[in-house]
């Protein structure tokens, strides 16, 4: 099957006018206004984290192992109670508030 050679740039031009006016829509789309954009992601402030997000933050941040959790409420506040355990063997217990991820004393 021979092609005539016209033929194979008209159809890469074609393809090229199809690609740029995709780009250019897509680029009109992101300049629409702010009432057609998508909504901020949510904070830690709008939700309680479940327990697997505040256990892999907690592991995260102290580089340790979580081997308990529990749930306990302090002054109407929901916390998570981890046990750690380091690569060392210490063992200590850190306490986080549910809904911003922050150590409690």
């Amino acid at each position: 099957m021979t092609v005539d050679m016209g033929t194979a740039q008209l159809a890469r031009r074609g393809c090229r006018l199809l690609f740029a006016a995709a780009v250019l829509g897509a680029a009109g789309l992101c300049a629409a206004s702010p009432q057609t954009q998508a909504p901020a992601p949510q904070s830690h402030t709008d939700h309680e984290l479940s327990r697997e997000e505040a256990t892999a933050l907690v592991q995260k941040r102290y580089g340790a192992r979580v081997v308990r959790a529990d749930i306990a409420d302090q002054d109407g506040r929901r916390l998570y109670v981890f046990r750690l355990l380091s690569s060392a063997s210490k063992v200590w217990i850190v306490r986080v508030d549910a809904r911003t991820g922050a150590e409690v004393p």
